[in-house]
């Protein structure tokens, strides 16, 4: 591939960008085009941990792995779950000082390493997409909200669960998964809520019952995410509770885990944000597309699934795997096909062991996380096993 290819990437999330830094570190033009204003418009979501083999994996063929490092947070690897009735600590997974096999990163901080080390004006910032066309030539047409079109070799769609490039390749779309979270959070937790803080700790608590949960994860500078897991239809709160209204949520969720420890209850009870409702969808296991010439995807538009820490992993292992394809095929038709013959079958493998653990999840055993991350990643690394 020379460079006079022109590349699109619709999306500047985390594997859009892992796949524009991969193109530019082999001196390849890439443009991405991203529907938000600006890089600040909004908050980019909570913490990630990024694994050895997966994320960090990326992080370093992305030559950035020292930035990353350094604003990492191994005590994050902390694990915690606790008995709903008591709040005591069932399970207790406590990092060593040199354990570094997934250590936390804020989303928005590991997304501005990826924006600083990109060539100025590479993202497009409101230039929202529409769709793309193939023009039958192995070249497509992508179309912008304001009407205009641009042709590309390549458009990579890296647009996420609700991709406008995956209908071009994929009549699949996500479904919901039965699985709803009510978010919120706290700020400032050690001055403001010492009790939560310790109860949370460094890094992930969780608490299970039958059909619903809570969990809380530390971020840096002192803020907290918490999480509501209700087992619940789409539709749940029609004619339930308004979610316009913090208060009416709050006291329907207070009464949706009454009997519950009263320091679990706090971090609902406390919050200093509102409440978001979040349901999980996922895209069916296994999705795949016939290929299609001058289109791919990556990421969450390629391979939806349940939130086990494998989605953003998995985003930045396309991008750079994709990118490194690009830059040693001499066509990109035969780049990308070898991209998507490695994908395909490890995002399927991943997509199945997420399904399988989500079943497993049912009963109300203390959860090993550091087994799920490293089953997980078994499974994404081995997708054949």
């Amino acid at each position: 591939m020379d460079n006079t290819t022109r590349i699109a990437v619709v999306g500047a999330g985390l594997g859009g960008l892992a796949c524009a830094r991969g193109l530019q570190l082999h001196g390849k033009p890439v443009t991405v085009f991203e529907r938000e204003l600006s890089r600040d418009v909004r908050w980019q979501g909570g913490t990630l941990d990024l694994h050895a083999d997966t994320g960090q994996a990326a992080m370093r063929a992305a030559g950035l792995y020292d930035r990353f490092h350094a604003l990492a947070r191994p005590e994050g690897q902390e694990q915690r779950a606790l008995d709903p009735i008591t709040a005591e600590i069932v399970r207790h997974d406590q990092p060593t000082e040199t354990d570094d096999y997934a250590p936390e990163i804020d989303r928005g901080q590991l997304r501005d390493v990826f924006l600083d080390s990109l060539t100025e004006g590479t993202v497009q910032w409101g230039r929202a997409v529409t769709g793309v066309t193939s023009l039958g030539d192995g070249t497509s047409s992508l179309a912008f909200a304001d009407g205009t079109t641009l042709d590309f070799d390549l458009v990579i769609g890296a647009d996420g669960a609700w991709s406008r490039i995956r209908p071009a390749v994929s009549d699949a779309v996500p479904a919901y998964s039965g699985i709803t979270f009510v978010e919120t959070y706290l700020d400032d937790v050690d001055s403001r809520h010492p009790i939560l803080a310790r109860l949370v700790g460094n890094g992930t608590m969780m608490t299970l019952s039958r059909a619903k949960g809570l969990s809380a994860q530390r971020n840096s500078g002192g803020h907290i995410r918490v999480y509501a897991h209700l087992d619940v239809p789409l539709d749940w709160h029609v004619d339930t509770v308004d979610l316009d209204d913090d208060a009416a949520v709050r006291d329907y969720l207070l009464g949706v885990f009454d009997g519950w420890h009263e320091d679990l209850l706090g971090l609902l009870r406390e919050n200093d944000g509102e409440f978001v409702n979040r349901p999980l969808y996922d895209l069916p296991i296994g999705h795949s597309w016939a290929h299609a010439p001058g289109i791919t995807l990556l990421g969450d538009a390629a391979h939806l699934m349940p939130p086990f820490g494998v989605g953003a992993n998995l985003a930045m292992l396309d991008g750079t795997d994709l990118a490194d394809a690009l830059a040693t095929h001499t066509n990109v038709d035969d780049a990308v096909r070898a991209y998507e013959s490695v994908m395909l079958p490890r995002s399927a493998a991943a997509a199945q062991a997420c399904a399988d653990l989500m079943e497993s999840m049912n009963d109300e055993a203390p959860v090993d996380v550091d087994a799920i991350r490293r089953h997980l990643n078994d499974r994404i690394l081995n997708p054949q096993a």
